[in-house]
């Protein structure tokens, strides 16, 4: 009689065991039909994003009412002006600066830290021509670099290479350039063997300001320290300026609500925001994502080489959406595939 019962209950959590993975099948099967029919959040395959910029062609007009919109937008929430580094102006001894890329973490200012902080914002305002340059292949045989030189202001991502053989898709001039610490640690060995090859390579930047994000990890706070000492010792004409935590976090958050869904926004979308917060007119150059160009041929992800980043750490396919939308609406201006000769950007 006991085996009878036994058999019986098998069977029955046999059953629902069944039912459960029936009702999840359903469930699964629903959702791909919602997503099917109610495409609201697909992402476009890399040949459609390619036939709507073919579509749009080259036809671009300046909207002023957008572009002082979103200077507003950007002023309201993140204070470009005065936040986007940290100065001993906005970051006295004392100050709390919690990272942005970390939980928990924070940095407390002292008088060394404090001692290697700008006064206050170096820049300029209002930044007139802006130039922000990715490091997309697309650049390749662009022939960009005169159009890129002809900014007032330059902006490059993450230390690229500006030799010879990409000059004429690049350019040779930069006013500000950003250095993730992942980079010193990667391609300079943190720093602690040799410092010559690091201050060698920097001088392809000339005067520029190096911008850094010093306080996003707590690992990067001691890399980018060591960064700046370097240059300062080596007597470069480089000024460093570190990356105020409270802009990053408040530009990360501004395009997260406008469906941006990454863990961290690309440096490219950083320096997009920066530009539309301080300058009068912003060209990008350099960015596209996708695997294949505006002629359909296979597009390496830099210009200089074809490291594939992680996948999982940003959103780069939805950060170009909303970049394509700015360029759409006449907010900033885009520039895909080959930049007309002589001319200067605009």
């Amino acid at each position: 009689m006991s085996r009878v019962r036994d058999k019986w209950a098998k069977m029955m959590l046999v059953r629902c065991y069944r039912a459960k993975l029936s009702v999840w099948a359903a469930l699964c099967v629903l959702v791909l039909c919602w997503f099917y029919v109610f495409p609201g959040d697909r992402l476009p395959a890399d040949k459609e994003i390619v036939e709507e910029v073919l579509r749009q062609g080259d036809a671009w007009h300046r909207n002023q009412t957008g572009i002082d919109l979103h200077r507003k937008l950007m002023t309201e929430c993140c204070n470009p002006q005065r936040m986007f580094a940290v100065t001993k102006a906005n970051s006295p001894p004392g100050k709390v600066l919690w990272y942005d890329g970390e939980f928990y973490h924070s940095h407390t200012v002292n008088n060394d830290t404090h001692s290697l902080f700008a006064q206050d914002n170096p820049l300029q305002l209002p930044l007139k021509k802006c130039a922000v340059v990715g490091n997309s292949g697309i650049l390749r045989d662009s022939g960009c670099g005169k159009d890129i030189d002809q900014a007032d202001f330059i902006m490059r991502c993450n230390l690229p290479p500006l030799s010879k053989e990409y000059v004429k898709d690049v350019g040779t001039r930069t006013h500000l350039v950003t250095a993730n610490p992942s980079i010193i640690e990667k391609r300079f060995q943190n720093l602690l063997w040799s410092r010559k090859h690091f201050v060698e390579s920097m001088k392809a930047y000339g005067s520029s300001y190096v911008y850094m994000p010093a306080f996003s990890t707590k690992p990067g706070t001691e890399l980018s320290l060591r960064a700046s000492y370097a240059l300062a010792d080596s007597s470069s004409n480089l000024t460093v300026l570190f990356a105020h935590p409270d802009f990053l976090r408040a530009a990360g958050n501004f395009w997260k609500a406008r469906s941006v869904r990454a863990r961290r926004l690309s440096t490219g979308l950083f320096m997009v925001s920066l530009a539309l917060g301080l300058c009068e007119e912003v060209t990008a150059y350099g960015f596209w994502p996708f695997s294949i160009d505006l002629d359909k041929r296979p597009v390496s992800h830099h210009y200089y080489d074809n490291m594939q980043p992680q996948t999982w750490f940003h959103a780069m396919p939805e950060e170009f959406l909303q970049i394509w939308h700015l360029h759409k609406s006449g907010v900033l201006r885009l520039r895909l595939g080959r930049c007309p000769p002589q001319e200067g950007g605009s």
